[in-house]
């Protein structure tokens, strides 16, 4: 595998550079050959005429590309002029294929579906290569789809866009389809001596704590920690709710975990009240934190994975990088995060509005984030020696250094604080004498297990406990040994049930709440509890009494317990009726 780059700001450049290659071409083996072409503009006439040219020039030539933020070249950014990447390919098993379809938000998963067709009917496919208009429109539903494709199968690619971060103009184009505003390129690679190794960089780091999204309906974030999502933004970085929103967020994207990996995923746009636009579907519930560039992170993650494609030794590198790493970096500087893998092999690719790839069974959208794809024909050839492979230490001065600093010192005492929280919260939680739940956390339990019920969700168990003998103790040997006594109950409480699932609810009354246990269940529970009771027994301790305590249970039934206190009431009674057979068998009165 060859590849050639170069650029071109008129159509007489480009000429000359195809008769060139075209020469080249014509004087050596080739299975085929693959012409990329980026554009910061969408402009169909120039385009159309570029496109013309090459098929003029080189028939044999498959095309394909799409409107940019921007293009990298020779791994490094190439300026506002036309990038053309040439690949050829020279080993005869090699195959690649062109495919085109018009795509709009509501046929996402029509395309989907037939891509994957597609390729089920091509055995030699092994990656996918994605150019798409995303247009601000959530791609989940052709994310989803794109991951039936066929296992084994690496899909990357990105999202066309244009030089203006805040424009909406994109297209894509390709022989196979030509110039569509509204549509997808795929490229599809494989045979026998084909090889694709595909991976993500991001280096973007959280910041601040954890927030909930307690509310979501599709790609709409409308809520986060139960107010208007946009507030975050506001709160924490005074962005305000204006026309520069997007622009003012691209660099400060919502960073969580989706299918075992990190996302992260910029808001494309504020709406009036309060919600914001992602550019993917986002689930209820899920835990995330707003993200921002670290250079040095960034730096260490490009070199140690420019490090690791050392060995995989490829013919050459595409890198789908978002536009808002080349805000964040800046023209003259943003090329230094695509360095190393050209060092590695030439590298090539553009800016995008988004980033596609496939991570296990799924396929993602990324934004602010490097999706690199490293390819090659046969086996690996030995290139650069990892001795050589070194970069110079960086310094930044100025305000990235100040910001990194100020980055630092927020995730540090972010940190702090949420330990200092954690630690309070679990004091507000916990009984202190025994260490399990408390009345705090009692109730909480209750008002989550009543919303499970009206969900219809709802599967648990609850286990009733009173301690026998607690007041005979206190009056003969004092409270101190009757405080013992109630440590060591709950002590074998929660050998049997785990100090999660306990709760202290009374002097020396526990309940323990486990999620749907089955009758045969219980049972088993009440005899792993008398076996560590009188484990308990057999220590010497001093208030000289056997451990003994009085239980119930009772399982929530579906369309039998409207509430937590219909379960509670039944277990209450099961556990007052074995109370009462060890009063009367000790001829003693119930004590409350």
């Amino acid at each position: 595998m060859k590849q050639f780059q170069f650029t071109f700001r008129d159509n007489k450049a480009l000429e000359k550079e195809l008769k060139k290659l075209r020469q080249w071409v014509r004087g050596r083996f080739c299975s085929g050959l693959l012409i990329q072409m980026f554009t910061e503009t969408a402009d169909r006439r120039r385009i159309e005429r570029a496109c013309e040219t090459i098929g003029r020039i080189l028939p044999e030539a498959l095309y394909a590309g799409c409107s940019t933020n921007g293009n990298i070249v020779n791994g490094d950014f190439s300026g506002g002029s036309v990038a053309v990447v040439c690949t050829l390919f020279e080993y005869p098993t090699t195959e690649v294929e062109l495919l085109q379809y018009p795509m709009l938000p509501d046929t996402q998963e029509r395309v989907a579906e037939t891509l994957a067709e597609e390729v089920g009917k091509r055995p030699w496919v092994k990656a996918v290569e994605m150019l798409a208009t995303i247009h601000r429109a959530s791609m989940t539903a052709l994310c989803d789809g794109l991951s039936r494709i066929r296992s084994g199968v690496q899909l990357f690619g990105g999202g066309a866009f244009c030089e203006d971060v805040g424009g909406d103009d994109a297209c894509v184009f390709s022989r196979a389809g030509g110039y569509q505003e509204d549509g997808a390129v795929f490229i599809l690679f494989g045979g026998e001596d084909f090889h694709v190794e595909s991976f993500y960089v991001t280096g973007w780091k959280p910041l601040g704590s954890f927030m909930e999204a307690t509310k979501t309906d599709g790609p709409l974030l409308m809520e986060l920690d139960h107010h208007p999502a946009y507030d975050a933004y506001y709160k924490y970085l005074h962005i305000r709710n204006d026309e520069h929103f997007f622009n003012n967020t691209l660099e400060f994207p919502f960073l969580y975990r989706q299918h075992g990996i990190d996302i992260m995923r910029a808001p494309v746009a504020s709406n009036p009240d309060g919600s914001l636009t992602m550019t993917s579907d986002m689930r209820q519930n899920v835990k995330t934190r707003i993200a921002y560039g670290d250079p040095w992170t960034i730096l260490d993650s490009v070199w140690k994975e420019g490090k690791r494609l050392l060995e995989y030794a490829p013919d050459c590198i595409f890198v789908f990088s978002c536009a808002a790493r080349r805000i964040f970096w800046g023209n003259d500087e943003v090329g230094k995060e695509t360095e190393p893998y050209q060092m590695v092999a030439p590298t090539s690719g553009f800016y995008t509005s988004g980033e596609f790839l496939r991570t296990g069974d799924y396929v993602d959208q990324h934004n602010v984030t490097q999706v690199i794809a490293a390819l090659r024909e046969g086996e690996a050839k030995e290139q650069h020696s990892a001795e050589d492979f070194q970069r110079a230490e960086e310094g930044f001065e100025g305000k990235v250094s100040m910001i990194n600093r100020m980055a630092t010192f927020i995730t540090a005492t972010t940190k702090e604080l949420e330990e200092a929280n954690r630690k309070l919260r679990e004091l507000a939680v916990t009984d202190m004498m025994t260490g399990v739940g408390n009345q705090t956390a009692y109730l909480e339990k209750i008002h989550a297990l009543d919303e499970e019920i009206d969900q219809g969700i709802a599967a648990f168990t609850i286990f009733m406990f009173d301690l026998n003998g607690v007041k005979e103790v206190n009056d003969k040997y004092g409270h101190e040994c009757g405080d013992l006594m109630i440590a060591d109950a709950a002590d074998a409480l929660k050998t049997v049930f785990g100090k999660e699932s306990l709760y202290r609810i009374g002097g020396d009354e526990f309940v323990a709440i486990l999620e749907g246990i089955p009758q045969p269940d219980v049972q088993r529970h009440f005899r792993d509890l008398e076996e560590a009771i009188a484990s308990k027994n057999k220590e010497d301790r001093p208030y000289k009494s056997q451990l003994s305590v009085s239980k119930g249970a009772a399982i929530f039934g579906v369309g039998e317990d409207a509430t937590y206190q219909d379960v509670f009431r039944r277990a209450d009674q099961a556990m007052y009726q074995e109370k009462s057979v060890y009063y009367a068998t000790h001829n003693r009165r119930r004590h409350k």
